[in-house]
């Protein structure tokens, strides 16, 4: 049994959001984008509704109660729908779902997909439209990992983490 893996890269971190991307990573280790993504912002210190988790590598799972679950089964049935893909034991952190929506508005600390996506550099809030379309396209794929194989995700702050290790630049082909 092989863990499938999924990315998400934040790309840009501002005062009221996080825009950031959604990879699967093949067996390979190449990764295929499957989305963009909004969350809300980093915070020093928690606010309940209004932070992104913290970098770092979760589990994922399907949560099989609670509204969004019941809203989720009645609009995409249950052939579908087999539960909220469900981020867990996060530190401090208690039912971090991935689900449609549009801006920061809307994510409560949860991870908003989107098939297109406006910079938070110009809108706030950020913005990922159709997301009801990348909703049913993600959701095969990572309900299908977490059922069969099991599933992680790792949250990595691209922004705002700087690289271990500067990569070094060949300079020999500019004449230098």
């Amino acid at each position: 049994m092989t863990i499938k893996n999924f990315l998400v890269l934040r790309i840009s971190t501002q005062a009221d959001s996080t825009s950031g991307i959604l990879f699967k990573i093949n067996e390979d280790g190449t990764k295929a984008f499957l989305c963009y993504t909004l969350e809300d912002e980093k915070r020093d210190e928690k606010v309940w509704g209004e932070t992104r988790i913290p970098a770092g590598k979760y589990k994922l799972g399907l949560r099989k109660e609670g509204g969004f679950h019941n809203r989720y089964l009645k609009k995409y049935g249950s052939s579908f729908h087999h539960g909220m893909i469900h981020v867990l034991e996060v530190p401090d952190f208690e039912y971090i779902l991935w689900h449609t929506g549009n801006t920061d508005e809307h994510t409560a600390g949860c991870l908003i997909i989107g098939q297109s996506q406006e910079s938070n550099l110009v809108k706030p809030d950020g913005f990922v439209g159709s997301s009801v379309s990348a909703y049913k396209f993600i959701y095969p794929i990572v309900s299908k990992a977490i059922l069969t194989e099991g599933a992680t995700v790792e949250y990595v702050d691209y922004d705002t983490t700087p690289p271990k290790k500067a990569p070094k630049i060949n300079t020999k082909w500019w004449g230098l």
